[in-house]
This record gives C-alpha cells, structure tokens and sequence, in this order.
C-alpha cells in the first residue's frame, strides 16, 4: 500500500488538465507524462517532529495524505532529479558516520542541488559508494566495483517502500554522457540507467519537508538547498534557474518552492513542494519524456497553473458552502 490514499476528485481534475493539455497541440502526452500529486491541509514543514523517531512503524508515515496521479508508478529516467535521493543519502551516510563532514562535502551537496552540478554530483556519487570514475575494468573487478555502486539502492530498498519497486539510483549524471567504467555499468542496452516514479520522488520530497527522513536537523538543512527564489530579477541572472519551464514557472511570486528539476534533450522534469498564500500547500512531481517535451517551456507551468486554479476553486466552493450552511 502507497503512503497517499487516491483522491476521486483529485484524480478528475489532473485527467481532466491532462486531457485539455493534450488536445493543444501535444499528441501522445498522456503516454508521455507521469505526475504525482499531494495536498494537505497545513503546512507539511517540519510535521514529523512530534512523532516517533522511527516514522515508518509508529507515526507519521501512517497519516492520511490526499493525492492523485497519472502513470505515478512508472519508472522513468530522472535526469537530474536524482540528486534529490543522492542528497537524502549523503545525510544517512553522515549520520552513521560512513562519510566525513566537512566543507567540501557541503559545497558538493550546495552545488549539486542548487545548481544541479554534475561534477559535484560525481564527487557526492564516489563517496556514498567508494568507487571512482576511470578505465574499463576486467570482470572481478568490475563486480566489485558494480556491487559498491549498489550502495544507495540498497539504502532506499531497506526503507521498505512499495514505490521503490523498478527504481534504480546508482549513476552518476554526465553532460556529454559515461565512458569506461561509468559507460561499461551502464549495460550494452542502457539498462542499468536511473529509474524513479513520480510516486517514488513524491514520497521522497514528503519526507524531506516534513522533517521525517533521517532526522529534522537533516531535513532542515536539505529544505535550505531545496529553497528556491521565484524573484524575476534573480531569475533573470541565471538562465538555469530551476524555475522557468518548472513548475515554478506556474507559481504567483508570492508562494514558496522547494524543489530540484531535472532536463536534458529528452525529458523535462520537476519535484517541488509549494506553499500559497490563503491556500492549502501541495506537492508535484512532473516526468515528461520525448525531445518535444524537452524542448515545451510551457507544459509544467501550464499543468501547475492549471492544477492549483482547480484547487483554488473547489476551495472557495467549500468555503461558499459551508457559509451558506451555517
């Protein structure tokens, strides 16, 4: 069972956007899109605080959360949206001490998050696994080297979640693409490549915000990283933003973003959590595969803007007619 209880009228609405979106000129996207939607009735930060340390048996894992999704548990390749999990388990790894702490550790999680560095990306990847990039290796040493870089599946998978299932973070991210060793890990058919669902990545960025994944120190300090500015000028400074094109791209300047994007010729996508002024705060996780979609600016925003308006309306029905009763 998945950690968000289906919402019908939820579900309506994200086929409904879904369907509209595709009708303006973007055919196939329903195959073409995964998306994973929360909303609750308060602010998510922090709100496992006062729960049992261990989340998952006795606490916060069990509370009731609202959602929908489309296609929610089909694998994908993330792109950069893995380093989300890449920085959940560079704060295990300290915690149990498998790791040092120190400054440049931090400017490689700061970098890889913020900027979605992959040359810091590869440094955090070699230290939670103790391999290195290099030369192609003979078969004994290939396993062992393929077994370490295992390290952070089998974090995830220990964790015991059924969302995890067909999902694979052991890659490092590249701009021009793996060579040796990194090329050789990949398999003849890629088929070793990264994998997450949107509902994986949902539940991920659940714990995170809520301060319920390896202690709310460390979720603290990863919401700092999250943190995102939707001031125009600032935008405008840096193209690669991680809002224009995302789902912040969708957002009125007064909200709030957390979130880590992911894109290359062949995907576009977003995990953010989102707090609005006046309205309950949600969480969206956006996968597009195909090079139109790579290259469509507008589609996120356009779905995020269209979603929160739906909520926004059924809201002041609520409202309306809870009035009305009284």
């Amino acid at each position: 069972m998945g950690f968000y209880s289906p919402d019908g009228a939820m579900q309506r609405i994200l086929a409904d956007q879904i369907g509209a979106l595709e009708a303006q000129g973007r055919p196939g996207l329903g195959q073409q899109l995964s998306v994973t939607w929360l909303r609750y009735g308060h602010s998510l930060r922090q709100s496992a605080a006062g729960a049992s340390s261990d989340f998952d048996a006795a606490g916060f894992w069990q509370r009731p959360v609202a959602g929908a999704a489309w296609n929610g548990e089909r694998p994908r390749y993330p792109a950069s949206v893995v380093k989300l999990l890449y920085l959940v388990a560079a704060e295990a790894w300290l915690q149990r001490q498998l790791i040092g702490e120190g400054p440049e550790l931090r400017r490689a999680l700061a970098d890889m998050i913020r900027d979605s560095s992959n040359d810091a990306t590869g440094l955090v990847v070699d230290l939670l696994s103790g391999t290195s990039s290099g030369p192609e290796l003979p078969p004994a040493a290939f396993a062992q080297w393929s077994a370490q870089r295992q390290l952070v599946n089998a974090w995830f998978e220990g964790l015991g979640w059924p969302e995890w299932a067909g999902c694979n973070a052991c890659q490092k991210t590249w701009g021009d693409g793996p060579y040796g060793r990194e090329r050789q890990s990949y398999g003849e058919q890629l088929q070793n490549r990264n994998r997450l669902s949107t509902d994986l990545t949902a539940r991920v960025l659940h714990g995170v915000m809520a301060g319920a994944l390896v202690s709310p120190p460390a979720c603290i300090r990863m919401q700092e990283l999250l943190a995102r500015s939707l001031d125009p000028a600032e935008r405008a400074a840096d193209p690669e933003n991680q809002v224009d094109g995302f789902i912040g791209g969708g957002l009125p300047l007064d909200a709030r973003l957390w979130s880590k994007a992911g894109w290359m010729t062949q995907a576009q996508h977003d995990a953010a959590y989102v707090e609005l002024e006046g309205h309950r705060p949600f969480l969206l996780v956006i996968f597009s595969e195909g090079s139109e979609r790579a290259q469509d600016a507008t589609l996120l925003p356009e779905l995020t803007r269209a979603l929160a308006a739906s909520c926004r309306l059924a809201e002041e029905a609520t409202i309306e007619s809870s009035t009305a009763t009284a």
